[in-house]
């Protein structure tokens, strides 16, 4: 497949990657030459300088053959021409932006998007996308990772192994004998900074990152044998009143009355529009990093205190800050990946990474076949696909451990009908079923053409 990825800043350089690594032929076009030097020595990609939204720049970037082209330019303006100019001068197939200002996004200018407006198939809007991973993860407290499959039947979960993890020191293999109702698959553990997708005689440690694929009807389960029965959080302090912060306000005011949530922004105009709009969310004007607007907010009683600032220092400073004021869980945006491995051990729980949920939403509209959602895990671990099952594909109708699957591939969870399925060894997966995979990045595009209908089937 032939993708141009307009814009080589952070989010066009890991959509490039992940790209790349598949052997499709992407060209990266930016008006900096640093930025596109960079991205043509680091990976297997072709580089064009100049403007996106120029047609001359998009005809030397190969646009005319392209099936694709994915806008994520700093300009939203920027991103909305050039995907009208693919579509109206080369007649690009597919076309995604990512537009940040929510006065496009507002649902009376819907039309604007059309096809005989301005024709984009698929619109990201990180801050909404950030808000919604917010929320996820504070539905699931204990979790510093959660994501919902096959329509909310089936959940991803991050969690940490503490000291008093009953699940310690036992091999995988055992977990199901010692637990017969503990029905999960660990398709991941992080430890040391280094992740390795387990085996049957793989054990988890105190301080180990796990990944794990679950039924939602048994999630609390799965959390308390982990050791984590923390009560989902009412008292709420959001830090930072920018998009990110009032959309995650103003949803959470809609999904339940029963919070009790709080905003700081240190701006006192922003503060006074956000006020505006939110009609349960006591709106504080000052500086999160400064004590006595803490105390003012109450943040010793705050069960979560999400700070979201557009500045990682202030947020993991404030979160730090807040945590030793007596709030009981911290959740912080990070847009610098280099900072993640570091701040796990100072306090922070939950790290929210805008870049990696953003290239997420986006690489799930380049799968193909019978993929219905793709999520990538981490930095570069791999990811995490909910696909139909095909009758060619070579794990349908043999015993698992007949199968012949490649290494790196984790089978998560299997949807038949009403009923959801955690797999073994003989367990057979049929046509149709719903499959939840984990596969490690060097196996991706294989894992692809296994839910792709081969023309020879007909």
């Amino acid at each position: 497949m032939k993708v141009i990825v307009c814009g080589a800043g952070q989010v066009g350089f890991h959509i490039a990657q992940h790209l790349s690594r598949e052997n499709n032929d992407v060209t990266v076009i930016d008006q900096s030459p640093k930025l596109v030097r960079r991205v043509t020595d680091t990976l297997e990609v072709q580089g064009v300088i100049g403007h996106a939204s120029r047609p001359d720049v998009l005809e030397r970037a190969g646009t005319e053959d392209a099936d694709m082209i994915i806008a994520v330019t700093a300009a939203d303006e920027a991103n909305m021409v050039a995907c009208q100019v693919a579509h109206s001068l080369f007649g690009v197939p597919t076309k995604i932006a990512r537009i940040r200002a929510q006065s496009y996004l507002e649902p009376m200018w819907a039309n604007l998007f059309s096809r005989e407006h301005m024709p984009i198939d698929v619109i990201i809007s990180p801050e909404i996308e950030v808000a919604h991973a917010i929320q996820r993860r504070l539905s699931v407290p204990g979790a510093f990772e959660m994501i919902p499959l096959v329509d909310g039947r089936v959940k991803l979960l991050g969690v940490r192994c503490g000291e008093a993890c009953p699940l310690l020191n036992t091999p995988l293999r055992q977990i199901t004998q010692l637990f017969p109702d503990l029905a999960i698959t660990i398709i991941g553990i992080v430890r040391n900074g280094e992740f390795m997708v387990p085996d049957a005689e793989s054990m988890m440690e105190a301080g180990d990152s796990v990944y794990f694929v679950v039924a939602s009807e048994k999630q609390d389960r799965a959390m308390a044998a982990f050791g984590h029965d923390e009560q989902e959080a009412r008292r709420l302090v959001i830090l930072g009143g920018g998009n990110i912060g009032l959309f995650l306000a103003e949803e959470l005011e809609a999904s339940d009355s029963k919070l009790n949530v709080k905003l700081i922004e240190w701006d006192a105009e922003r503060a006074s529009m956000c006020a505006s709009r939110l009609s349960k969310t006591m709106v504080i004007q000052g500086d999160a990093l400064d004590l006595q607007i803490m105390h003012e907010a109450n943040i010793a009683m705050s069960e979560a205190v999400i700070a979201v600032t557009n500045d990682d220092e202030n947020n993991i400073l404030s979160s730090l800050m807040a945590k030793r004021e007596g709030a009981k869980r911290a959740i912080t945006l990070i847009n610098k990946g280099e900072y993640e491995t570091l701040i796990g051990s100072l306090g922070v729980d939950v790290v929210v990474d805008p870049r990696n949920i953003t290239v997420s939403t986006i690489i799930q509209h380049v799968r193909r076949g019978r993929i219905h959602s793709v999520h990538t895990l981490g930095e570069g671990f791999g990811e995490l696909i909910e696909a139909e099952a095909l009758e060619t594909s070579p794990m349908v109708g043999k015993p698992l451990k007949e199968a012949d699957l490649p290494d790196g591939l984790v089978i998560g969870s299997i949807v038949r009908g009403d009923e959801v399925i955690s797999p073994r060894g003989n367990t057979v997966i049929n046509a149709t079923d719903r499959v939840v995979v984990f596969a490690v990045t060097d196996i991706i595009a294989q894992v692809e053409k296994m839910f792709s209908v081969q023309l020879e089937y007909f």
